[in-house]
């Protein structure tokens, strides 16, 4: 049941719900709820379909407007996120971890019509490490 939990929190923590799945992870792995490996698999599996969830509201998204309207509606700084996501392509989506600017990665990658498997893939990758990071830190701070 715990597992579940942070697989659920993880989720919804990718979308552009606000959620701490880092806190649920250091929750669950100080509590010893599961394996730190069935931890980890859980939050990135959430996580990751949290992402994809995003990616897909922005492919849903780019029906009603145009990739040259929004551009024009964009704020400069959101201009250049748009332009380095467009530039690095779907690999850009291993950033998809980072707070805040992850979710509108994701949401942009949707838009720009990025081929989902290979975007699924680099998500997959941000995400995991992020995890592990926090799993590795977590071990040697305690």
């Amino acid at each position: 049941m715990a597992l579940f939990g942070l697989f659920w929190t993880s989720l919804l923590a990718a979308t552009l719900l606000p959620g701490g799945s880092e806190a649920a992870l250091l929750l669950a792995w100080q509590q010893q709820w599961a394996e730190p490996a069935m931890l980890l698999l859980a939050a990135t599996a959430g996580n990751t379909i949290g992402g994809l969830i995003t990616f897909w509201m922005g492919s849903q998204a780019r029906r009603l407007k145009s990739l040259d309207e929004l551009q024009s509606s964009l704020s400069e700084r959101q201009q250049n996120w748009v332009n380095w996501l467009h530039r690095f392509g779907h690999w850009g989506l291993i950033l998809s971890w980072t707070p805040i600017i992850g979710d509108l990665l994701c949401l942009a990658g949707g838009w720009l019509r990025f081929n989902p498997w290979f975007s699924a893939v680099a998500m997959l990758i941000g995400k995991a490490l992020r995890y592990l990071f926090v799993l590795w830190a977590a071990s040697h701070l305690t």
